[in-house]
């Protein structure tokens, strides 16, 4: 079959994605994979940097190589597609499958300072803690990862409340060998792909440089033991857990709001040894047809007629978040009129405040709906509201000739067409709303 190429940069690095470094897919002919060295090696080739860059261009420089050599040769990509870098790993007992330094003395130097202008760089301050020149690492937490949920909910949920119960996938210990992952009195051995280590190191591309992370071997779920596959758990199949439906309860208070967090406790997948993590939901508001939310004030729009405008009303406006009927009595003394683009201000019926028993504000912003043309056609109703209707401004005077004028009706957005411009304020401030500021 032939020995393998010597790889003195990534033979440590049991979990190392050659194929993310070179930016292919793992079914990559060869073709693709020349086209995509030569593309990565001129990208990253340290003659491309300034001096201070130039010895982490150079560790990419030589990572991108020794990719290739991998992936071009059709034996070492078998291997690798089998085993991964442990087949090139010395340490692992390859027998000299790489000559020269691996991993663990590179990243030395970087612990060092032996190499200048990567100072700073995320995990290099300090040596690699827990790695002990590759030996365990850190123990596991005792504490299981937690889940993250998007959970969408409707305003008139969040004024209200809700008390959601569904069912849940989740992975717990499994009941037949207590979360071993082997039969009765069956004796484990190392993991091959971490060594025995539960966890194994792998290749991360940040901008310019190549940064390595510890991460948590997936064969052995970072146990470092294994179980031959005769001696599995036939319930589990050796992975120590198995699938269950749990019944999960979600409460959101009153006055929740868009983007809150709300945690329940332990209610994520139970690994052998570890307590379950949290599952975090985040909660996502719908948009309403109605309201807006502000902090915890709402605003809508009050649609009245111009004669509701001029002469007042007492009517039911709108619908609340729970039901409730909202009706306003306005009087119109002296001729004092609602005004289009007016803001009005109900306090108290807004959003309610978590953990007390106020609730903000809500505001309506007056919309006039005018009539339809056509709407009076009788020249005496006509000549009956100019009596009654305020009268036009005194006439400007013109020394000169006045032109009478024919015109047409048009829209904002032919007007911005022909201006070739945006008519909106620049200061953006037209549409603040009084009381509204974000809480």
């Amino acid at each position: 079959m032939g020995d393998p190429p010597a790889l003195p940069l990534l033979a440590g690095t049991a979990e190392a994605d050659l194929y993310e470094v070179l930016e292919i897919q793992k079914n990559a002919d060869k073709d693709e994979i020349r086209k995509a060295y030569r593309k990565a090696a001129l990208r990253s080739h340290p003659d491309k940097v300034s001096e201070d860059e130039r010895p982490a261009a150079e560790i990419k420089f030589k990572a991108v190589q020794e990719a290739y050599e991998i992936l071009s040769d059709d034996n070492s990509r078998h291997l690798y597609d089998t085993h991964g870098m442990s087949a090139f790993d010395k340490s692992q007992g390859s027998g000299g499958m790489g000559e020269g330094m691996d991993m663990n003395d590179l990243f030395n130097m970087f612990a060092s300072g032996g190499m200048g202008g990567m100072g700073g760089m995320p995990g290099f301050e300090g040596g690699f803690p827990g790695m002990g020149g590759m030996g365990r690492p850190p123990p596991r937490p005792k504490k299981g990862k937690n889940a993250e949920q998007n959970y969408t909910v409707t305003l008139e949920e969040l004024y209200k409340g809700k008390t959601s119960r569904f069912k849940l996938d989740k992975k717990i210990p499994c009941t037949t060998c207590n979360g071993k992952g082997g039969k009765d009195k069956a004796k484990s051995h190392s993991c091959s792909v971490c060594g025995g280590r539960g966890a194994v190191k792998r290749l991360l591309q940040q901008g310019q440089f190549l940064t390595e992370q510890i991460s948590e071997c997936t064969n052995c779920l970072g146990q470092g033991q294994v179980f031959k596959d005769k001696e599995k758990c036939k319930k589990c199949k050796g992975a120590g857990v198995i699938d269950s439906k749990n019944m999960v309860e979600l409460y959101i208070p009153p006055g929740a709001q868009h983007g809150e967090k709300i945690i329940s406790a332990g209610e994520a997948d139970a690994y052998p040894g570890q307590e379950p993590g949290d599952i975090v939901w985040t909660l996502e508001q719908e948009p309403h047809e109605v309201f807006e939310r502000v902090g915890n004030n709402l605003r809508a729009e009050l649609h009245i007629t111009l004669a509701e405008a001029l002469t007042g009303f007492d009517r039911v406006v709108l619908k609340h978040l729970d039901g409730r009927g909202i009706q306003l009595r306005i009087t119109q003394p002296k001729g004092k009129i609602l005004s289009p683009g007016q803001w009005l201000k109900i306090a108290g019926e807004g959003m309610p405040i978590k953990r007390s028993d106020a609730k903000g504000d809500l505001f309506l912003n007056v919309t006039i709906d005018f009539p339809k043309d056509g709407w009076i056609k009788d020249e005496a109703s006509i000549k009956h509201l100019r009596d009654i209707l305020p009268k036009p401004a005194q006439p400007i005077k013109i020394d000169n000739e006045v032109d009478e004028r024919d015109f047409v009706g048009v829209d904002l957005e032919e007007v911005e067409e022909q201006a070739g411009g945006d008519w909106e304020d620049d200061d953006g401030e037209g549409d603040e709303v009084p009381g509204c500021a974000q809480q």
